[in-house]
């Protein structure tokens, strides 16, 4: 890529609580969560359906700003959207109108020339496989096909940090396990960091550095595990059970819950 990017910035989570108001009671949703995300890291989240993980990556996003707390990209105290965070959400919401180039196109905004924009988009579709769908429209490309122009679309502004919420949720078996794939591959080229919400222990694994598992709500950082395992790794290894284990062991605490591979 030929755009430079900012220096890479510490993502910084301090005491961060969030309630909803429902009717007239107050739901509690998130309390007191701390975290610290280097540059370059690529952090997997989990928790119970309902925990206030995708809330959490919309604070990161800018797109909720009425909590408790603080969230810092490097000095930046965030308080609303900026291209220096993007985000993939689990439908890719694409323009239906717009063909597969102008879609990638439309989150650079106007102060790039035509000449600047056409080859921003071109190295971006490129760098997530779809150079020869650029005049294509999103009805012509399958889901997984979808996602990774949602993924290029996030990327164009070459921001700091990327935030997935479970972008592979939607998909079938087998494109789910292509996508993890892919994201490595895009992750690695681009050293931009991650922060992935997801319900699969398997793809938190496969994907992260680190796994942060999340009560049920009020939601905590229950525990914060390392995957010390090289990559490409092998969801069959004995090593790679170990982390499953020791993640379903704090996921399901008390519980004695049947051994799955999940995907």
């Amino acid at each position: 890529m030929s755009m430079i990017a900012a220096s890479p910035q510490t993502l910084t989570i301090k005491g961060l609580s969030k309630r909803f108001q429902i009717d007239n009671d107050f739901v509690e949703v998130l309390n007191d969560i701390d975290l610290e995300v280097t540059p370059g890291e690529f952090v997997s989240i989990i928790g119970p359906s309902g925990c206030g993980k995708s809330t959490l990556l919309r604070m990161v996003a800018g797109l909720e700003q009425e909590y408790q707390g603080e969230i810092y990209l490097g000095d930046e105290l965030i308080k609303g959207p900026r291209v220096n965070r993007g985000m993939v959400f689990q439908e890719a919401r694409l323009y239906p109108w717009l063909t597969i180039e102008n879609n990638v196109a439309f989150g650079l905004g106007h102060h790039h020339s035509a000449e600047e924009k056409k080859r921003i988009v071109a190295e971006h579709l490129e760098l997530v496989g779809l150079s020869s769908f650029a005049k294509a429209y999103p009805h012509q490309l399958s889901g997984g096909m979808q996602q990774r122009v949602s993924i290029a679309r996030a990327l164009v502004n070459r921001p700091q940090v990327l935030l997935l919420d479970e972008p592979f949720g939607a998909l079938d078996a087998m494109t789910r396990i292509s996508m993890q794939q892919e994201i490595i591959r895009i992750w690695e080229a681009e050293k931009t960091t991650i922060l992935l919400v997801t319900h699969d222990i398997d793809e938190a694994i496969f994907l992260g550095d680190r796994v942060v598992v999340m009560s049920k709500r009020p939601a905590t950082a229950k525990a914060v595990i390392p995957i010390d395992l090289p990559r490409p790794r092998d969801r069959n290894s004995y090593e790679f059970v170990q982390v499953r284990k020791t993640i379903y062991s704090n996921f399901f605490s008390e519980v004695e819950v049947p051994f799955s591979y999940s995907i």
